[in-house]
């Protein structure tokens, strides 16, 4: 066989990021530096293998199956998966990628891990994040925080299913959304009523989307008397017996294949506690909402590194007219292109992480814009990228056998997953009216790089002159969104990027010379730099 790339596995996914690598860096303070680039070599070393991949393979190979009843005729309600997996879910867990809540820097390194680790298979962020994400919500309700963080924050994996304290890790789902309603939650019609000990209901009702149903507990939005509330469902009640939790199908969705959605159903004996007060249901999920929405930039970022590896060494590999595609001027325009989409989401995505542990009044209100904005846009980029990724190899690439095709009907899932384009338009709306503090402390943000490079200077001029005529805002909700992210990550690459990453950037995303398909960028550029940046050269195996 002549002219096919070799695999690409054996090497290390973290170190052969530059904008990660350096992403951390940059955040992490010196005396834990050495044990955060350990601890995600260790885990880029696991992702890179030839086992992990053929992991990912698998689990989308043999996707989940719904077992309703027994042999016997009993209820379950069970979700069976793949060993393979369960073996990437134990190792997600292992590498602490439900925990950001307990160690030092502990949102940057998390990030930095699951951008990592969602290169192997996306499908597994799904109850990595909800189980990370349910801490901040069940920290309105103490007692359960302090029964239930240790066991969603453990580095131990168990799939069975058996009452929770008898466990020691525990996976979390969500059940918000309702046919009637969608992303619209206040419409929901679940109803919960009190029962004679505090803080204990049963839920009657529906959920239309309920995110990996194998799980131990569910954070889930139902009608109290006072209100629309916040509640926690275990899957096994204290006694060891079933909640009734009835699965009625699994999801045949586009993508995310290896991970589990199921439409379920409470029957108006299904235990459950509150969390918070009545009626405070939605504000109690802000936190965790903020948490996944991050967790939707990161894969993204992900998605989009990973494509763009397999780009990057299919064409540096592979001959056409005798000469290596990657030395081509045509196809190392596309290359850069894409590098630099992939580079600026992978920035940005670690600065969010980054201001998640600061933890100061400004980071969070700097996160309340930034968050929805940077939701908004990097995850729409995400599928644009890798179909051009995956034409980068050709016929190749339309192959199942090369990843692309599992990767590309992935993409567009964290676009719509906590709220589609509109709802984070919006959100970043409300933001700007209600929260001033946001929009200062983005603009301090931004401003750190004023004077740096003159296409910056004139966008962040030209956002500031939009954010001052709110005339008719909600119908470009879309575009100022839009607009705060490139300028955000142009800011971010002008500080932090090599000149020639910062330049192509500033050139093609905010000044205006580039076309609207990828591979347009100026030719005066130095594309070579940017493309060899960004290739996966194995430096372990």
């Amino acid at each position: 066989m002549t002219n096919q790339p070799p695999p690409l596995h054996g090497y290390d996914v973290f170190a052969a990021d530059p904008a990660l690598t350096e992403g951390v860096a940059r955040y992490v303070a010196g005396e834990h530096l050495d044990a955060v680039r350990e601890e995600l070599g260790r885990l880029g070393q696991a992702a890179g293998s030839a086992q992990a991949q053929r992991w990912g393979e698998q689990a989308n190979a043999y996707p989940p199956v719904l077992r309703t009843h027994d042999r016997y005729g009993h209820r379950i309600d069970e979700v069976e998966f793949h060993p393979a997996w369960h073996r990437l879910l134990g190792h997600a867990v292992t590498a602490g990628l439900t925990d950001a809540w307990s160690r030092p820097h502990g949102h940057l390194r998390r990030a930095a891990g699951f951008l990592v680790w969602t290169q192997v298979e996306a499908g597994q962020g799904c109850p990595l994040s909800m189980t990370h994400a349910a801490v901040p919500a069940l920290r309105a309700e103490p007692a359960l925080a302090a029964a239930w963080e240790p066991r969603l924050t453990s580095r131990v994996y168990e799939a069975e299913l058996r009452p929770a304290a008898l466990k020691a890790g525990a996976l979390a789902g969500m059940a918000m959304t309702e046919k009637q309603g969608g992303s619209d939650v206040r419409t929901n019609a679940t109803r919960a009523d009190p029962l004679a000990a505090a803080g204990e209901y049963v839920l009657t009702g529906h959920k239309w989307f309920c995110s990996a149903p194998m799980s131990d507990a569910f954070l889930v939005l139902a009608r109290a008397p006072g209100g629309l509330t916040c509640f926690l469902l275990p899957r096994v009640l204290p006694d060891g017996t079933r909640n009734a939790f009835r699965i009625q199908r699994l999801k045949d969705k586009l993508g995310n294949r290896s991970n589990a959605s199921a439409e379920v159903e409470f029957d108006g004996g299904t235990w459950a506690q509150r969390v918070g007060e009545e009626g405070r249901g939605v504000a109690v999920l802000l936190d965790m909402v903020a948490a996944t929405r991050l967790d939707c930039v990161t894969a993204s970022a992900a998605l989009m590194r990973q494509a763009v590896a397999q780009a990057l060494h299919h064409t540096a590999h592979r001959e056409a007219f005798g000469r290596r595609l990657t030395d081509q001027p045509l196809m190392r325009n596309v290359l850069a292109d894409l590098a630099l989409e992939s580079e600026a989401a992978t920035t940005l995505a670690l600065r969010l992480a980054a201001a998640c542990d600061g933890g100061t009044a400004r980071d969070r209100a700097f996160l309340r814009l930034a968050v929805p904005a940077a939701k908004y846009w990097v995850t729409k980029r995400c599928a644009p990228v890798v179909a051009e990724a995956l034409e980068c190899l050709g016929g190749n690439g339309y192959v199942e056998e090369s990843g692309l095709p599992r990767l590309l009907r992935e993409a567009p899932l964290n676009s719509l997953w906590e709220g589609a384009g509109n709802v984070q338009a919006l959100d970043v709306l409300r933001a700007l009216r209600r929260e001033p503090a946001a929009l200062d402390a983005y603009l301090t943000e931004i401003g750190a790089a004023r004077g740096a490079d003159h296409r910056l200077d004139r966008a962040i001029t030209a956002l500031l002159t939009e954010l001052a005529d709110l005339e008719g805002v909600e119908a470009r909700a879309r575009r100022l969104a839009e607009r705060l992210a490139l300028v955000l990550q142009g800011a971010l690459l002008v500080r932090y990027a090599p000149p020639e990453v910062a330049d192509a950037f500033c050139a093609a995303r905010l000044g205006g010379d580039a076309g609207a398909a990828f591979g347009t960028l100026p030719h005066t550029l130095d594309l070579a730099a940017v493309v060899e940046r960004a290739r996966p050269v194995p430096v372990a195996g």
